[in-house]
């Protein structure tokens, strides 16, 4: 039933969405060149890797020239890339990798590679769910990027505090987790709910 709800989600969102897609697409081409989309290799359901599809908010081959995680402030920004995080319009075209199977509107956000690769036996029980744009993990922290950046090793800090709770929040979600809930908790990521209220 879930992924029934997120395959006519998908469809619908990307449908309604595709005038609004297309102009952010042009105008990251126009502001910034380069391409359009970042797909970056993340660690889905099961342990399998995925592409992920994001609008790039980075300058090109910015993996290569800094750090895996961003901070506030981090010059590797587009101006163009501010304005999509700021907004979250950056994950949009993860329609596409909810529509295809590999992601669903509510679970944990897929990790990189490397950190998947330091999970204990009990924290890899999350890749046992379905990975999604949005949990209440990524409401709790959605000012990442500014507790990163007050870090003298933004990434330490990154594994060994936020990321062995995002994986917690995300376990005890999963026990009691339904369509219903998966609604409110997209409601709370628009900001029409009160994350208590989830």
């Amino acid at each position: 039933m879930t992924r029934l709800f997120d395959f006519l989600g998908a469809v619908l969102g990307l449908t309604l969405l595709s005038p609004g897609l297309l102009l952010i697409a042009a105008l990251i081409r126009l502001a910034e060149g380069g391409p359009v989309f970042y797909r970056q290799v993340r660690v889905g359901r099961g342990g399998r890797p995925f592409r992920i599809w994001k609008f790039r908010t980075m300058v090109v081959d910015a993996d290569r020239i800094g750090r895996a995680l961003t901070v506030s402030g981090d010059p590797r920004v587009t101006q163009t890339g501010a304005w999509l995080r700021r907004w979250k319009l950056d994950e949009l075209p993860q329609l596409i990798n909810v529509l295809t199977g590999e992601m669903g509107f509510v679970g944990p956000r897929p990790e990189l590679p490397r950190y998947v690769a330091l999970y204990t036996e009990s924290q890899r029980r999350v890749l046992d769910l379905r990975p999604g744009i949005t949990d209440l993990a990524s409401i709790a922290y959605r000012h990442e990027s500014d507790l990163l950046e007050g870090h003298d090793d933004p990434e330490a800090y990154y594994t060994g505090t936020i990321l062995p709770d995002k994986i917690r929040i995300n376990l005890d979600y999963a026990a009691r987790a339904g369509i219903w809930r998966n609604v409110k908790v997209i409601l709370a990521t628009l900001g029409l709910l009160a994350p208590g209220r989830v």
